[in-house]
């Protein structure tokens, strides 16, 4: 049982029963430097993982792609069996190669393998949700998305995902995806100092569609008002309350719809979340570079 905490809200997903509170954790740096291999504490990661549930997030982001196989592996080791109210949100779109780089895996047999390595390495018999990731780094890439996402949905109809989603995409892109399946969230790049988003996320609000941020503090370093560097001698406490309050101004500063924007804490973006001894708060440590 997930502990009924207040992270801002809940939202409940477009014609789902799954109810995600807003502020969610982010797996992506519980693997090693580069986000390869194992890290260097898996007992803390481990611990990360359970503070955080314990703490009231029951919306976890991951992806085979991490590490690879070691974020799902960490999360399966962590919380297996899962809380019934956990929801676990994979992604598919790219794949790892052996110099650690990054490079797009959108063809139909690297899909299908995507989600069955999900799928193993999670201990899951379906995956909640599944984001369809394309476009560049940072910021969408025109162009049509049609022939990956009818994948997924088949995919979803053999019963091997339960709802699908899409990240790094543009309102165009979406349109498209939404005449092949049901989208019930989008992920994309934004923060107080990237609002690119903010007619997309309105838009997604008036249809019941999540909004949920990559990097929802990342960037803050060039923002003018919000880049002031805190003092490496700040507390840990100090910074993780000073770590809260921006995670909570990006979660409402859109006033207009900020309901369906979900926000994820990452080990070493936004985490209040620390485990005892061995490692020093991850929003302390994005504070004070």
């Amino acid at each position: 049982m997930i502990k009924q905490t207040d992270l801002g809200g809940s939202f409940t997903l477009a014609g789902t029963s799954m109810t995600a509170n807003r502020m969610g954790y982010g797996a992506m740096q519980l693997a090693g430097p580069g986000v390869w291999g194992p890290p260097r504490d898996v007992d803390g990661a481990i611990a990360v993982l359970r503070e955080a549930v314990e703490s009231g997030v029951n919306h976890i982001d991951t992806s085979d792609y991490y590490g690879p196989h070691v974020t799902n592996q960490l999360i399966k080791r962590a919380l297996h069996p899962y809380p019934g109210e956990l929801v676990i949100v994979s992604k598919l779109g790219a794949r790892r190669g052996a110099d650690k780089s990054w490079i797009p895996a959108l063809s139909r047999q690297e899909l299908i393998d995507g989600v069955h390595g999900n799928l193993r390495n999670l201990g899951l018999a379906a995956l909640d949700v599944v984001n369809l990731r394309v476009g560049g780094m940072m910021e969408p890439s025109e162009g049509s998305i049609e022939k990956p996402l009818t994948v997924l949905a088949e995919l979803k109809g053999q019963g091997l995902i339960r709802h699908i989603g899409l990240s790094n995409v543009s309102p165009k892109q979406l349109a498209e995806a939404q005449t092949v399946t049901e989208i019930v969230c989008v992920q994309n790049f934004y923060n107080v100092a990237h609002r690119n988003d903010d007619a997309f996320i309105d838009d997604l609000a008036s249809q019941g569609i999540a909004y949920v941020p990559f990097f929802p503090l990342g960037g803050l370093h060039s923002a003018p008002v919000l880049g002031t560097r805190h003092s490496s001698s700040a507390t840990r406490g100090d910074a993780n309350a000073a770590c809260a309050g921006l995670a909570s101004a990006a979660l409402t500063q859109h006033s207009a719809h900020p309901g369906n924007v979900l926000s994820r804490a990452s080990s070493r973006e936004s985490s209040g979340f620390t485990a005892p001894h061995s490692r020093r708060s991850a929003c302390d440590s994005q504070l004070n570079r």
